[in-house]
């Protein structure tokens, strides 16, 4: 089985991204983004009304990271400390050497390819740091943008299920996607 240790913290880097532990003093970023509608409108969480709850978040993910059940970075651009970014891997299945991507990106720095960046730098420490077997996202269909993204670094469409997910009063959509550790080296030896 799967033995996960995130200790020390693994600090990584992209060529235009640093990627770091998140902080308490991360509570503003956090909260812009977990409190944006727009940003929310496709994540079956409810949004964040106050800063206490950005701590909240904050504390949830430092004691996932703790206990060695999943892993958050704050993503920065290189030389600037503020996150940008919330990205990292959810809900390990650590019989099955699987884990759930997921990221959130501030509005501003959108457009710019830093996802897609972002992503083959996690995928990289997934599969030869984590020793994973396959890496997972799941989306709501109509978040066109991530399904661009997750396709363009490999993914492939695993399955749609239909109105899985009860949020806000309405059963809602989700598509999985995945990608194996094989197909992920094989894409990246193609791209060289």
């Amino acid at each position: 089985m799967l033995q996960l240790n995130f200790s020390p913290f693994p600090v990584l880097e992209s060529e235009r991204l640093h990627f770091r532990a998140l902080r308490d003093t991360d509570v503003h970023e956090i909260f812009a983004l977990r409190s944006n509608p727009d940003l929310m409108q496709y994540i079956p969480r409810p949004l964040l009304t106050k800063q206490e709850e950005a701590l909240e978040h904050i504390k949830m993910i430092q004691d996932k990271i703790e206990s060695n059940e999943g892993i958050n970075w704050a993503m920065t651009e290189k030389g600037n400390d503020k996150l940008i970014s919330l990205i990292g891997f959810y809900r390990t299945q650590n019989e099955n050497y699987r884990s759930e991507l997921g990221y959130m990106l501030l509005p501003e720095y959108q457009n710019k390819g830093y996802i897609t960046e972002a992503i083959q730098t996690l995928l990289n420490y997934a599969f030869t740091e984590m020793g994973l077997h396959s890496v997972e996202a799941i989306i709501d269909p109509r978040n066109i943008a991530s399904e661009k993204v997750l396709l363009k670094n490999g993914f492939r469409k695993e399955a749609h299920f239909v109105e899985n997910c009860y949020h806000n009063g309405e059963f809602l959509d989700s598509v999985h996607y995945g990608i194996l550790k094989q197909e992920y080296y094989n894409d990246t030896n193609t791209k060289k």
